[in-house]
């Protein structure tokens, strides 16, 4: 198998050049600001994640992935939701 002109050489970094290697760092500084930007901008995801986390641990379900997929398509999940925001936000 070739490796293409400026394509990464292997699956392991220790087969990356340096220059690939300053890049891939560059990338990862980068990727974990936007996403920090992103959840910073979005309360709502770390309110969907927490009373998730909270739900699981109180019930302990044996199924989890059923459990998750149970709570995300609650259909009251949005307005809970919104409503903690509120009251987030009369908080501060």
């Amino acid at each position: 198998m070739a490796n293409l002109p400026g394509s990464i050489k292997g699956l392991y970094p220790e087969t990356l050049s340096p220059e690939q290697l300053e890049k891939l760092r560059g990338f990862k500084i980068q990727t974990r600001i936007t996403n920090e930007k992103y959840l910073r901008t979005h309360r709502e995801v770390a309110l969907l994640l927490s009373g998730f986390f909270r739900e699981m641990f109180l019930k302990r379900p044996d199924d989890i992935p059923e459990f998750a997929a149970d709570y995300f398509t609650d259909p009251r999940l949005p307005n809970k939701i919104h409503m903690q925001l509120i009251k987030e936000k009369k908080a501060a």
